[in-house]
């Protein structure tokens, strides 16, 4: 059974999304009905097909964003190109995690086989301290670090778009950040699902005048229908377009965020911003069942995490014990919490950490850990290892681009939390992030289980906090495969981890692959996460026999992935169409789209 809708149909323009769907809820009606047959037939899930293309594809979160990453691809840009179009756009369209204020990564796979990664990730300001966000007691005061200018670290997204166009776009910064001063100065009218991710912070947006005015329509939530205008953004955008990263981390800009950030009791000031630079690095690659992965090296525990999961799990013959089954699920749980368990613990900047990369991502180290899972108990996480899991935010945003020539970019950038730390200077329209929380706030205070000890996730002066981002590209044979990551915070890992599973050892398509519900164990809390039709109820009833507790979780990842070759591994092209892109329905505002 299928559901015999393209991708191009759920273009969500102004007036076509309400013809199509209805209303959002429809669209996740339609969620619920994919999911509940993935998990009865894997092979035959409700899954819209994906779509389909010859010369280049873009998903992205946000449909107009996704056009303007197609539009650049039309006119002869790169996919590096089309990345930094797209970036600039989701600051305008999709504020609530696209960003000039936050940071982030992105990993390249240049079509002559090169690649790379950016890091351009906030940083602690200069004046950062371990305890900053203890009370006098060596207590966390939570608010302190999300919420308000002292949370905020240095932005980087800025400095990460101009680095690539720079060093490996081809086209012009005029061209490309013109359709975001477009969007910003004209405004775009407002999808339910637009409406839906404002509504989402209304409180907290109301509690920062700067922020009300742009995001409040005269105090109110703004409706679907209404047009959204950001002038003061699109006068950042001009001085960007005019001058560069200059134009952010110098001048009147600079100013803006200085001055705000003293006001409000940040720590930013003008040296902060000067010194911020994007830092290249070589990305993590492993190899899974002939299938090679490229993915996020430290600062980002991503790519360490999952190969280290993938590696565990080869040893195991998935694809016989089948999607969805008892048996396989308590091996993948049990990667996760190993692989989380080492995360915390082991890893972070590595400009002030060593970060034991290779003997994380040795076959012969997950040869170990399958040693000591047992196939029929659930492991204790105390078990496992000692140390202090910290919070990460959710809410962040990711888009997968390949060209003609086989160049892909897979980008993901954050504010940390939905909106960041929901302030904005005055004047810019910027909003800031609230990453100082992705740091462990008290890493020499006793952790749940009485144990003190120190972390490499330590607030330092100058240091960029652990991340989860996992911008990933998988090729095959020399060449480009599956390009694909997500949001989430800690379970952007595991999402990408079960897609990568879905399309090599259970045979979905891509779109089937990107739809499947999905589980989550991040060694700490114990409980596995589970998306409603994740388990049927017999087989959470054996996991359950076998130790696993199980909490419900809200589905939250939104994946954007491309498959070239065809709709699924080893399968058949369609036509002439080389691309095939998966807009993950959990989201109600993205577009794969290609041309």
């Amino acid at each position: 059974m299928s559901l015999l809708l393209s991708g191009g149909d759920l273009k969500t323009r102004p007036g076509r999304f309400g013809i199509l769907l209805g209303t959002l809820a429809m669209a996740h009606m339609l969620v619920a009905l994919a999911w509940s047959l993935v998990v009865v037939s894997a092979a035959n899930a409700a899954s819209m097909r994906p779509v389909g293309a010859e010369k280049g594809m873009v998903v992205t979160a946000q449909h107009l964003a996704t056009e303007v990453g197609v539009d650049i691809l039309k006119s002869g840009g790169n996919a590096i190109d089309a990345a930094v179009a797209v970036a600039y756009a989701l600051a305008v369209v999709y504020p609530a995690a696209g960003n000039l204020g936050g940071g982030g990564f992105m990993t390249i796979r240049f079509a002559d086989g090169r690649t790379t990664f950016l890091d351009f990730r906030e940083k602690a300001p200069r004046a950062a301290s371990r305890d900053m966000y203890l009370s006098k007691d060596g207590k966390v005061i939570k608010s302190l670090s999300t919420i308000g200018w002292l949370a905020v670290g240095v932005p980087g997204t800025v400095s990460g778009l101009e680095y690539a166009r720079e060093k490996y776009g081809t086209m012009a910064r005029a061209a490309l950040i013109e359709p975001a001063i477009a969007l910003a100065e004209d405004g775009y009218t407002l999808d339910q699902g637009d409406v839906d991710m404002l509504a989402s912070a209304t409180e907290d947006l109301r509690r920062f005048p700067e922020t009300t005015d742009i995001f409040l329509n005269k105090g109110e939530p703004f409706v679907a229908g209404q047009r959204l205008m950001q002038p003061d953004l699109a006068e950042t955008l001009h001085l960007i377009r005019k001058e560069g990263a200059a134009g952010f981390y110098r001048g009147k800009t600079a100013s803006a965020i200085v001055k705000a950030s003293r006001e409000g009791g940040g720590l930013i000031d003008q040296d902060d911003l000067e010194r911020y630079r994007t830092r290249e690095f070589a990305p993590i690659e492993c190899d899974y069942r002939g299938y090679h992965v490229i993915s996020a090296p430290p600062p980002s525990s991503g790519g360490v995490a999952i190969c280290e999961m993938l590696n565990i799990l080869e040893g195991y013959p998935l694809p016989e014990l089948g999607f969805g089954s008892a048996q396989a699920l308590h091996y993948e749980i049990e990667a996760m919490r190993h692989a989380f368990a080492d995360r915390y613990s082991l890893l972070g900047d590595p400009d002030f950490t060593s970060n034991p990369v290779q003997r994380l991502i040795d076959k012969s180290y997950a040869a170990k850990i399958r040693d000591v899972i047992k196939p029929d108990r659930a492991e204790l996480s105390s078990d496992i290892r000692l140390g202090v899991a910290p919070h990460e935010g959710s809410n962040t945003t990711h888009f997968s681009i390949i060209d003609d020539a086989g160049n892909a970019v897979s980008m993901t950038y954050t504010l940390n939390d939905w909106f960041g730390a929901k302030v904005v200077a005055s004047g810019t329209g910027v909003l800031m992030n609230d990453e100082m929380d992705d740091f462990t706030p008290n890493p020499d205070s006793a952790n749940i289980y009485g144990f003190a000890r120190g972390n490499p996730n330590a607030i330092v002066s100058g240091k960029t906090p652990l991340s989860s981002m996992s911008p990933t590209i998988v090729t095959k044979d020399g060449k480009p495969v599956l390009v694909l990551g997500s949001p989430g915070g800690a379970r952007i890992v595991t999402a990408v981890l079960q897609t990568i599973l879905n399309v090599v050892d259970y045979g979905m398509n891509i779109q089937e692959a990107v739809d499947a519900p999905r589980i989550h164990n991040q060694w700490l809390p114990e409980e596995t996460k589970i998306e409603r039709y994740a388990l049927s109820p017999d087989t959470r009833k054996i996991l359950e026999s076998m130790g696993h507790r199980f909490e419900d979780s809200t589905p939250a990842n939104h994946i954007a992935a491309i498959l070239v070759g065809a709709p699924s591994l080893g399968g058949k092209a369609i036509g002439r169409n080389r691309f095939y892109g998966a807009n993950d329905p959990r989201g109600g505002t993205g577009l794969a789209q290609g041309h």
